[in-house]
């Protein structure tokens, strides 16, 4: 049957990939562009800025509270934390950062600088309960810390420290300076969120480091999967990923042609239970867990309703992922018809050679056989030695047919690395045309009906090329057709979307199993007077022009009755540019 539409597949060009052990430079001189504002930085960036309006409503309910109980409260006080709270929800909803490491960001005046001096401000500011905003210092440092470079965190750091100790110089009475412990304390907290700033800030870096490597990483793993489900999906063999629940996790095209599953009906993920012919595969998956890997094994699925697949399995066992002991089987299918089709062709190429050498040592001395028969024939009289004189021009001539045919198997074998002269052909006057000069020369009358389908369809293939394969298929169908009117059909049918079909069909007896078998291969025929190379001429030709040949028994309209018969399919490609009218006419592919 005609080949089926093969797939294109697009590859995008990936960036150049880096290693995962590459180093990476600090992240204080990473550009702002390595870093997205959407992933690890901006959350940390959203989280230190919803901190902010947390802590602003928080001192804004803390003083609000008393005010509305009637307790005495400043109304500047009051003030400052509402400016405070529009301050941090116009950052939070407006600044976007640049990102992490930078020297000096122009947002570290509205957060960081806003919130010293906020918080400065409510410390100099005495309150009825006394109440030590103190605490509430570390943040402006965790925010430039975690935000900015070291530097910056350092001096934020020291800029809290001098505010501590200023505060408490201004607090501390000048008789008091060494019998009070306020001063010392100030510069142990400011020591101490300065160091909580050197820390945050080489855990801040470490993060960020982290987070490049880790996009990378995960660059480099989808580059790397985009290949390998690349390559597998052009693979000419088959390739199963089935886990110990015998759950297909991939199957790529070649291995669901194999298994004759249809990739539009079966979803992704499929299982091996599905269809029964699949009960060898479980057996051998089976076995992978259990035992041990499986070399190599040839198998036949049977699948309903069409041909089945003979195959030849070698499995192997992944690793356990992520030390979990679950492992996945990776089969490996191979199709043994086109395995065996592959050694043929090397055994004919190298037969052919010699036969074509063979052949050309006989062609010269049966022509002299073929001559002095003839000059005998005319001499002879008496009808006993004219039928010996026939016999020998019948099988002379029955000789230089096979002598004919074996150097045909050269030539075309000798120029299948060279692309063929294609001519765009119409297929229905070319069809027509053959079969009248087929017609005539075997005087078959209504022996043959000829039907065509594609007018105006052209296709790409030489003109003595078609010629032979229809003439070979036509001979091939009128060894074993009837005598009945209509016994050889020719049909020529536009697929839309598809190849254009030739067919010939005859209302000959079934093939025997081996006969189907070995239909395409050379010196093979079930007819002592056959050299059994014209089918296979047909399909080195066929290959040649990128058409297709293919053999199978179907039913047609005979003298108005349903009757069986063989029919050879040939699939042909379209002439580029070619314009093509699809006809209205009944296929019989039936």
């Amino acid at each position: 049957m005609p080949k089926a539409p093969s797939r294109r597949c697009t590859v995008a060009v990936a960036p150049p990939m880096h290693s995962s052990s590459t180093p990476l430079p600090p992240a204080s001189s990473m550009p702002a562009a390595e870093h997205d504002t959407a992933g690890g930085f901006g959350r940390l960036w959203t989280t230190f800025m919803w901190a902010r309006v947390l802590v602003a409503l928080a001192l804004l309910g803390l003083h609000l509270g008393p005010y509305l109980l009637g307790r005495s409260t400043s109304a500047w006080v009051l003030g400052l934390c509402l400016a405070y709270l529009a301050a941090t929800m116009a950052v939070l909803a407006k600044a976007r950062p640049r990102g992490p490491g930078s020297a000096f960001d122009p947002l570290w005046l509205p957060t960081v600088g806003v919130d010293l001096l906020f918080f400065a401000l409510l410390q100099l500011t005495p309150a009825p309960a006394a109440i030590n905003y103190t605490p509430l210092l570390a943040l402006p440092v965790l925010t430039a810390a975690a935000l900015g470079s070291r530097a910056l965190a350092l001096g934020t750091g020291a800029l809290v420290a001098l505010v501590l100790l200023g505060h408490a110089a201004w607090t501390v009475q000048a008789d008091t300076w060494l019998s009070s412990a306020d001063l010392p304390q100030a510069g142990l907290t400011g020591a101490g969120l300065m160091l909580l700033a050197l820390l945050t800030h080489q855990m801040a870096t470490r993060l960020a480091r982290e987070e490049v490597n880790a996009r990378r990483n995960r660059v480099e793993a989808q580059v790397q999967a985009l290949v390998s489900d690349l390559v597998v999906e052009s693979l000419p063999d088959g390739v199963l990923v089935v886990d110990s629940t015998f759950l297909v996790r991939n199957a790529n095209p070649a291995a669901r042609v194999m298994l004759g599953s249809d990739q539009e009906v079966t979803p992704h993920f499929f299982s091996l239970y599905d269809d029964p012919a699949w009960e060898q595969l479980i057996a051998i998956v089976r076995r992978t867990f259990d035992e041990a890997p499986v070399d190599a094994t040839a198998l036949v699925l049977h699948h309903e309703g069409r041909q089945s697949s003979r195959l030849q399995v070698r499995t192997q066992r992944t690793p356990s992922i992520d030390d979990s002991g679950v492992s996945l089987c990776v089969m490996f299918l191979q199709d043994l018809r086109e395995m065996e089709a592959r050694l043929r062709t090397e055994k004919l190429a190298s037969m052919g050679r010699m036969s074509a050498a063979v052949a050309h040592e006989i062609r010269n001395p049966l022509a002299a056989i073929s001559q002095a028969n003839a000059l005998l024939d005319e001499d002879l009289t008496q009808p006993a030695q004219r039928r010996l004189t026939a016999m020998v021009r019948q099988n002379a001539e029955r000789l230089q047919h096979i002598v004919e045919d074996v150097l045909d198997v050269a030539r075309a074998q000798g120029q299948s690395d060279h692309p063929a002269r294609e001519h765009a052909l119409a297929l229905d006057d070319e069809t027509g045309a053959f079969c009248d000069e087929w017609r005539q020369q075997h005087g078959v009358g209504e022996r043959l009906a000829v039907e065509l389908h594609a007018p105006g369809v052209h296709v790409q293939f030489a003109h003595a090329h078609l010629r032979r394969v229809l003439i070979n298929l036509l001979d091939n169908a009128a060894r074993y057709a009837s005598a009945r009117a209509g016994a050889i059909q020719v049909t020529t049918h536009a697929v839309r979307h598809g190849p254009v079909l030739l067919m010939v069909w005859s209302d000959g007896p079934p093939m025997e199993p081996a006969v189907r078998r070995h239909l395409f291969e050379p010196f093979f025929s079930s007819e002592s007077r056959s050299s059994g190379l014209g089918l296979f001429i047909s399909r080195e030709l066929c290959e040649r022009h990128g058409a297709t040949i293919s053999h199978e028994r179907s039913w047609r309209e005979q003298g108005g009755q349903r009757v069986e018969g063989n029919e050879f399919f040939v699939g042909l490609s379209r002439a580029h540019g070619g314009h093509a009218r699809i006809s209205d006419g009944h296929s019989a592919l039936t």
